[in-house]
């Protein structure tokens, strides 16, 4: 990390005493804990232009805090620096519920964590509605940025399988805030609950069946599992075309 980026925490934040790499790392971005004598930060970086993209709307959203009332980590600053983006914000004592999990000792264990998982997306869509059903901008948008992606040989999606996503589009359903990359990696278990959203670059209204295929997509077909999940998330029971649809399909391109 350079001094201009360590100015900038201490400008921020106080006088660092400690900054080393976060056990949990991500795909795009390097994750670190920084410490004050009084407090605990993380500071988030990437340094390709996607995911440089990808943080500046992170960045936005911590921000702005409109999260359909859903709690996330406080925003304390944004560096945009030449050779690498930067976000500074709190440290929430958790793990992903990838790793709870993992952890955990018993299925029963795991199935009372799926179903928290459940209840906690419920809320969240349910809380974010907006009333509009029809015109998907949201899927347009996605649309147009994977082709963009594609163009440029960001993704793993090709184009035969955009032009079939095009063509095959599902019919609209009311549009909620969503996640945007709701994978059991992005929500954060505290005390044995799931209680927070993070990587929140993707947030913003949207179909929320992307959030419920990608929350799935690792116990799709293990029924125990899928069934504790929906006993938390009550609102919609995606179809197996829909599941290919976000998950199988659209996902390929972010």
């Amino acid at each position: 990390m350079n001094e201009l980026v360590e100015e900038w925490i201490e400008r921020e934040i106080g006088r660092i005493h400690e900054i080393r790499l976060f056990p949990e790392q991500g795909c795009t971005s390097e994750v670190r804990l920084v410490e004050t004598e009084t407090q605990s930060y993380i500071l988030k970086s990437s340094y390709i232009e996607k995911y440089r993209n990808w943080l500046r709307a992170e960045a936005k959203v911590l921000k702005e805090g409109k999260t359909g009332q859903r709690p996330l980590p406080t925003f304390y600053g944004f560096w945009d620096g030449s050779d690498g983006s930067h976000i500074l914000m709190s440290y929430i004592n958790g793990i992903s519920l990838t790793s709870a999990l993992k952890q955990a000792e018993s299925s029963k264990e795991r199935e009372k964590l799926i179903k928290g998982f459940g209840e906690f997306l419920n809320a969240f869509h349910e809380s974010g509605k907006s009333g509009k059903h029809g015109k998907e901008t949201w899927l347009d948008e996605q649309l147009n940025l994977a082709r963009t992606y594609v163009e440029n040989g960001q993704c793993d999606g090709d184009l035969p399988l955009l032009e079939k996503l095009i063509l095959q589009r599902p019919e609209p359903v009311t549009q909620t805030m969503i996640h945007g990359d709701c994978t059991t990696d992005n929500v954060l278990v505290v005390d044995g609950e799931v209680k927070m959203f993070i990587d929140v670059a993707g947030m913003k209204m949207g179909d929320p069946r992307y959030d419920e295929a990608l929350a799935i997509r690792k116990f799709m077909h293990h029924e125990k599992f899928k069934d504790a999940f929906y006993q938390g998330y009550r609102r919609h029971r995606i179809s197996e075309s829909e599941f290919e649809y976000f998950n199988e399909g659209l996902y390929e391109f972010f």
